[in-house]
């Protein structure tokens, strides 16, 4: 039923008229759209399986005119600034399936969007700007590699990825072997993490790898932090005669010297999983586990094989990257024999010479035999939001 707006002195409005206020016409799409003067007052409902897009217009609306948006189809539907049209919104034009908001006209040109269902996302700056689709929403993905300042000039949701640094592998100098670096925590993708933001700038830590072991001293890797916010722990060391039987607990749990008792364990297998253990008891020869990883534990010494790295998870479904971005892998374990394989995204534990330095994000480095152990890699951070 059409309501005659504008309302005129002397109008007489009929019952069915007075009822139309409260139900308002639902237009129906099922394909790209661009609005029409008549679609003023009423609910413009794209159903479509696949992307779409609502243009909005020059010079068919009037100040204070509104339309409602509606998108119910699974496919995502994104609000478009016609020629010379501007549409201003705190968080996303965006529309994912069930979303909407209401288009208020400020002039026949300008137009602010406000989203259904409370805050939207935010805009940032900081680090490196990608442009990424996942699941057919369109993401700006900031990348910090190296501490810097995340600035955020509207307030809003933001999802984060998270990954800790990576742990250094172990070696000795007495005739025994080490364990492999466990990776750093990953905080933000078993389940998607979504924080709000108000603006202004915060503080990005990137966690640095922890240096490769002999007989020295054990290393920390470092946590990645967006401010007071939220953090991603470094993972744990590998194993070593001299300094620590034990690996180090962390994201991921270093890779043991040791038969018994002594594999690092994950603070939390929500981000990470155990170190291997080893083979030997008290020194000799032998082998050590592998530091654990993302996806899977580090494995275990046999014999004098080392234990092989955890594997790590590829991470670009998250919009990391245009292509495979594996991360969070554990080190492979020390050994006289044969050194532990590398897991997915990770690096192999050695039977000579220095041990191989992490090369993927957070992951650990491989365990070595009589020499110093791999260093583990840096972690990163991701924030992203809807554009």
């Amino acid at each position: 039923m059409a309501v005659p707006y504008p309302f005129v002195a002397g109008a007489v409005l009929t019952a069915a008229q007075m009822n139309a206020l409260s139900e308002l016409t639902i237009n129906d799409k099922t394909d790209s759209y661009t609005l029409a003067a008549g679609d003023a007052g009423e609910y413009v409902v794209m159903n479509k399986a696949t992307s779409s897009t609502i243009t909005v217009p020059n010079n068919v609306f009037t100040a204070s005119q509104i339309v409602k948006i509606v998108n119910k189809g699974a496919g995502v539907c994104t609000l478009v600034a016609g020629a010379g049209v501007t549409v201003n919104v705190n968080g996303s034009l965006a529309l994912s399936q069930h979303g909407g908001g209401t288009l208020l006209a400020l002039s026949a040109s300008t137009f602010t969007f406000f989203p259904f269902g409370g805050i939207g996302y935010g805009v940032a700056t900081g680090g490196s700007s990608a442009s990424r689709t996942v699941d057919g929403v369109n993401y700006t993905v900031l990348t910090f590699a190296s501490d810097d300042n995340l600035v955020v000039s509207t307030s809003g949701l933001f999802d984060v990825l998270l990954i800790g640094g990576g742990g250094g592998g172990a070696g000795s100098s007495s005739g025994t072997s080490g364990g492999g670096g466990g990776a750093g925590a990953l905080v933000g993708f078993a389940s998607t993490t979504t924080i709000y933001l108000a603006a202004g700038t915060y503080a990005v830590d990137v966690g640095a790898g922890g240096a490769g072991v002999n007989s020295n001293t054990v290393t920390s890797a470092g946590a990645s932090y967006i401010g007071s916010i939220i953090s991603a722990c470094g993972g744990g060391c590998g194993g070593t005669f001299e300094v620590q039987t034990n690996g180090q607990a962390g994201g991921s749990g270093g890779g043991a010297f040791r038969t018994t008792g002594g594999q690092g364990l994950s603070v939390d297998e929500t981000f990470g999983n155990d170190g291997g253990f080893g083979t030997l008891t008290f020194s000799g020869t032998g082998a050590s586990g592998g530091g654990g990883g993302y996806a899977t534990a580090g494995g275990n010494g046999v014999g004098a094989t080392g234990g092989a790295g955890g594997n790590g998870v590829d991470v670009s479904s998250w919009g990391t990257s245009g292509s495979t971005d594996n991360v969070a892998a554990g080190g492979g374990g020390g050994a006289f024999t044969t050194g532990g394989a590398a897991g997915t995204g990770g690096v192999a534990g050695v039977t000579s010479g220095a041990g191989n330095n992490a090369t993927t994000a957070g992951s650990g480095g491989g365990g070595a035999n009589v020499n110093t152990g791999g260093n583990g890699a840096a972690g990163k951070v991701f924030v992203r939001f809807k554009v």
